[in-house]
């Protein structure tokens, strides 16, 4: 992608220079751009059919997580750019840029977990479960694939269902909480 011209973009859709600026004005940038959201749309939709189809809390953090991670895992262009050009994909991955990736996909998440879960529970735990899917992808583990629904599946049972459902428990007072309640009374 780095060496990759607005004339090599032309030439292989078959088209003029001034014609590719003409329906990208931004050139290459815009090309980019609007690649990467295309690819965005793909995957929220393909993930809006599973994770809508999902029958309670459980089963929708399995959907999303292998849903998004066969999707990432399986896309050639993504695979390629690891394997040939990592930086690039990488470095949407860390700091201001991973903030920015968390915040769409918990937004388009949450709704989903919210008819089991309140809005501010569920976007919490969409976050997790963004975090945890993009982990397991980039580190690889060989105790988990999270491509592989029984995987993540017992991953999900063990581990993440507990802590959302944790999430709903009224909290508990901190020991200094509870120190003031008994001074006060």
């Amino acid at each position: 992608m780095a060496k990759t011209t607005l004339d090599d973009i032309a030439g292989w859709a078959g088209l003029s220079r001034a014609t590719v600026y003409r329906a990208f004005p931004g050139g290459r940038e815009a090309i980019l751009g609007a690649t990467v959201d295309t690819e965005l749309a793909r995957l929220f939709s393909d993930l809006a059919v599973v994770m809508g189809e999902a029958k309670d809390l459980e089963e929708v953090l399995v959907a999303g997580m292998v849903e998004t991670a066969r999707h990432l895992h399986d896309h050639r262009a993504i695979r390629y750019m690891l394997v040939h050009e990592p930086g690039v994909v990488l470095s949407h991955m860390a700091f201001d840029q991973m903030d920015r990736v968390l915040a769409t996909a918990s937004s388009f998440a949450a709704p989903f977990l919210g008819r089991w879960l309140e809005p501010d529970q569920a976007a919490r735990a969409a976050e997790w479960a963004v975090r945890i899917t993009f982990s397991y992808l980039l580190t690889r583990s060989p105790r988990l694939d999270p491509t592989d629904r029984d995987d993540v599946g017992r991953l999900v049972s063990r581990f993440v269902l507990p802590g959302v459902l944790a999430l709903r428990a009224p909290a508990r007072p901190t020991r200094s909480a509870a120190h003031k309640l008994k001074t006060t009374r």
